[in-house]
């Protein structure tokens, strides 16, 4: 494509298409009532008819579009053909109008690495699924944005919920899209749901308002399911005026950049490298910081080990505070 746009944004703005119709899947399944669930390792530890399709979609329109680029997707799923239904060939035109950061308008496709996490916050997922079908009929009719009426006991399960896409260059996060399929649920049944947050290293983020929580309040965001006493005592450590118990790795960050929080503390080996890439180069693009509890940063290349194995240490601002009260006790647990 000699004159076009340069392929990092070419392969970001079919990014922000694809995580649009693997949004709209996520809805309409968790309608359906019908949520095809299997256990991968246990019960916190879940797979969907929505992660399988997502997944499905997402790895076959890019793939079709790039097809020199690696995907890593979160599913161990069968080769199988993919229904034509399930691929999206568009492309985001905003993003074209964009100027390509000068350090990746000659990569090429070949060296690029796509993480794909087609559901994060599938637990929770699972869980708004269950309340919503226990107050809602299954074939009740579909409102434009493909969603039942929402009960309001599952309303904020669904925030936990996102589609993540991160590309990686040299082993770098540098671009990465987020999907929140039921954004703008508190608007009613005929609110158009979703919508998708995207950036680029050097170029910015976009798709919402950029927040900081007061400089003199620590906010500390962590693992709803997933804690125990290594991950307490990070967090206690910190020393937050409030802490806030939630799902998804990809919703925690939009909480980094919407003020609503001030530090994401995971010190726990749970996290895995398509949880982190897109929302690690979102949080990067605005000046914020993704690493282990050590201060370490991460790799995406397409050989590395899948588990982010120490932990998760992310901020928006003043990065060093917290990585200085991780406590020896931790530290020494995530070696």
């Amino acid at each position: 494509m000699s004159g076009g746009p340069p392929v990092v944004m070419r392969l970001v703005a079919s990014a922000y298409c694809v995580a649009e119709r693997a949004g709209a899947i996520v809805r309409k399944v968790l309608h359906s009532g019908d949520l095809g669930i299997v256990e991968k390792t246990g019960a916190n530890d879940l797979q969907t008819l929505a992660d399988r399709l997502a997944q499905q979609s997402i790895c076959a329109s890019l793939s079709k579009r790039f097809p020199k680029i690696t995907i890593i997707g979160e599913e161990d799923l069968p080769s199988e053909e993919v229904r034509e239904d399930l691929i999206e060939t568009g492309q985001a035109e905003e993003i074209f109008q964009k100027t390509c950061p000068a350090e990746f308008t000659d990569v090429k496709e070949e060296e690029l690495v796509v993480w794909v996490d087609p559901l994060d916050g599938t637990k929770e997922y699972t869980e708004a699924s269950r309340h919503l079908h226990l107050h809602t009929q299954p074939r009740a009719p579909l409102t434009r944005s493909d969603t039942p009426p929402l009960h309001t006991a599952a309303l904020w399960l669904l925030d936990n919920v996102t589609v993540l896409i991160g590309i990686a260059h040299r082993g770098q996060a540098i671009a990465g899209v987020i999907n929140q399929p039921f954004y703008n649920y508190q608007l009613g049944a005929d609110a158009v749901l979703g919508r998708t947050i995207w950036g680029v290293l050097g170029l910015g983020a976009f798709g919402f308002e950029l927040k900081e929580v007061p400089g003199d309040r620590r906010i500390v965001t962590t693992t709803r399911s997933h804690s125990n006493k290594v991950v307490t005592a990070c967090v206690d450590a910190m020393e937050p005026h409030e802490v806030v118990r939630v799902g998804g790795a990809g919703n925690k960050i939009i909480q980094l950049i919407e003020g609503k929080a001030s530090a994401y503390v995971f010190a726990s080996p749970g996290c895995k490298k398509w949880d982190t890439c897109g929302p690690e180069a979102i949080l990067h693009a605005v000046g914020g910081k993704l690493t282990d509890v050590h201060g370490n940063p991460y790799r995406y290349e397409a050989d590395v080990k899948h588990m982010n194995s120490a932990g998760v240490l992310a901020t928006l601002r003043n990065h060093q505070y917290y990585t200085s009260r991780v406590p020896p006790s931790v530290l020494q647990a995530l070696m």
